[in-house]
């Protein structure tokens, strides 16, 4: 079996959202608590930075060129060096309370990002998604921590989960619309809660397990298929990439851990791959209207 290998020399405080991008053959990451976006090309080890003044929760790739993110306290176009160019929207949720936290595209090429509710006193965190006329919709609510969106290759389901409260939901799409959202699988503590995701092109579900040590991958019907040990406690997410897309990637995090736990761990907070049999499932950019 194959054993996850560190990308490269680097270890941040927050990495989420790993993006592939096909055409550059480069794979892009948000760091959130650095408020940073980073890009890296494997063939040649280049390694880019750009800087934002709010956290970056999540973002895509535009078709245009540049970037759909999710700042704190709203929701920006940007261009390729991320500079503002317009504003989508506010945060729906309060921004003091509530920053963006998990998102990506669905097959339709609209936006999707949900919140994480900093109190964490009641599900106060919610998913928002924006069309290609810039509309923003929100379509769940009674959430703590949004995380885990995916989308099966036939268009019929999307996946979501609650980290904080150990669950993952699959929502039925009819015609891109969600309905109403089941709980598909539910973590018992201490176990590893269900963070970042992806799916491959049989509709298995690659789960980040934060505070479990590895990755799992789930068949449709919700059957554990394989798991992958990492030497970190913290996956935060997963995406598929490589110019087979038989490479995932998976961040991870150091963020409110001692320096004891660091020293013991010097790896939490860096990228890993890991080769697998079965592709990932392409991920489409974020889609404007012309």
């Amino acid at each position: 079996m194959n054993e996850p290998r560190v990308l490269f020399d680097y270890q941040g405080e927050l990495p989420e959202c790993p993006i592939w991008d096909a055409d550059s053959q480069s794979l892009y990451w948000t760091d959130i608590l650095k408020k940073q976006i980073h890009r890296y090309w494997p063939a040649d080890g280049r390694h880019s930075v750009l800087t934002f003044e709010e956290e970056v929760g999540c973002f895509a790739l535009r078709e245009r060129g540049g970037f759909i993110v999710a700042m704190r306290s709203s929701i920006w176009l940007a261009d390729a060096d991320g500079r503002l160019s317009q504003k989508v929207c506010d945060n729906p949720n309060n921004p003091k309370l509530a920053r963006f936290n998990d998102g990506g595209t669905d097959p339709l090429g609209r936006f999707y990002a949900g919140t994480y509710w900093g109190p964490r006193d009641y599900n106060g965190a919610l998913l928002c998604r924006v069309d290609s006329e810039l509309k923003t919709t929100v379509v769940q609510c009674d959430i703590l921590g949004a995380n885990g969106l995916a989308f099966s290759p036939d268009g019929h389901w999307m996946y979501t989960s609650d980290t904080p409260n150990h669950v993952i939901y699959r929502t039925p799409l009819n015609q891109g619309e969600p309905g109403l959202r089941q709980a598909w699988k539910i973590f018992e503590p201490g176990n590893g809660r269900p963070d970042g995701a992806a799916v491959d092109v049989e509709g298995c579900y690659w789960s980040a397990l934060f505070d479990g040590y590895r990755i799992a991958r789930f068949s449709p019907e919700g059957e554990l298929l394989e798991e992958h040990r990492l030497p970190v406690r913290c996956p935060t997410m997963v995406c598929f990439g490589g110019s087979d897309m038989k490479t995932l990637y998976i961040t991870t995090t150091r963020e409110n851990m001692t320096q004891e736990e660091i020293s013991a761990r010097p790896l939490s907070g860096a990228i890993f791959t890991l080769n697998v049999a079965v592709a990932g499932a392409y991920k489409p950019k974020f889609k404007e209207k012309e």
